[in-house]
């Protein structure tokens, strides 16, 4: 009776195993299924040599371009940057020679007064004199600078540059001639300033 009690666990211990082994077989998926869907999954196709090498040569393509495109907007930015700042650097005193202008015709004023004083006053001559003096300082000083003159005195007309008050007609010069300067212009670095103010000449009839 002991040997047959000892030898009664042996079948539940068989049935146990048998079962592990059907559920591990019913767990196991087949190669080019998916779990669950029952559909077969299609191996993914392996590019060829060729096929790798082209594709590589359009990425290359396509980075060379991109960065070539990069570098040109860069010099542009850089371009346009330098001229910004030499355009700031010429014309940063644009404001300043405007303020400037009207002392200069002043002066041109005080001389031309002094200048006709000193006809019948010699005590004048000497004040004629320093003003003329100043005047050309302060002309020199602007010269420096780039700040010119525009005195077009029977020079041809040029709207770019002189301002027409009024048209005469003259039969002592050719048409469109600046025969009276009334007030004088000025460029700085090339740019016009104040435009100069002029009587122009025309056609008589």
């Amino acid at each position: 009776m002991a040997e047959q009690d000892q030898k009664q666990p042996e079948p539940e211990v068989q049935d146990e195993q048998v079962q592990s082994r059907v559920e591990a077989a019913e767990t196991v998926v087949e190669p080019g299924v998916s779990e669950g869907s029952g559909e077969v999954e299609s191996p993914p196709q392996e590019l060829s040599l060729e096929e790798m090498v082209a594709q590589l040569q359009e990425d290359v393509a396509a980075a060379k371009d991109a960065a070539m495109r990069a570098q040109a907007d860069a010099q542009n930015v850089q371009r346009r940057a330098e001229q910004d700042v030499e355009k700031a650097r010429k014309f940063a005193l644009e404001r300043f020679c405007s303020e400037l202008l009207p002392v200069a015709d002043n002066l041109e004023r005080a001389l031309e007064a002094a200048a006709i004083a000193a006809i019948d006053d010699e005590i004048v001559k000497p004040i004629a004199e320093g003003v003329e003096l100043t005047l050309k300082s302060f002309q020199d000083a602007m010269k420096k600078f780039n700040i010119e003159m525009v005195d077009p005195q029977g020079e041809p007309f040029d709207p770019q540059l002189h301002q027409a008050m009024s048209m005469v007609e003259n039969l002592e010069v050719e048409p469109n001639t600046v025969i009276a300067v009334m007030q004088k212009g000025y460029t700085l670095n090339g740019r016009l300033v104040r435009p100069a103010m002029v009587i122009v000449s025309k056609t008589v009839g």
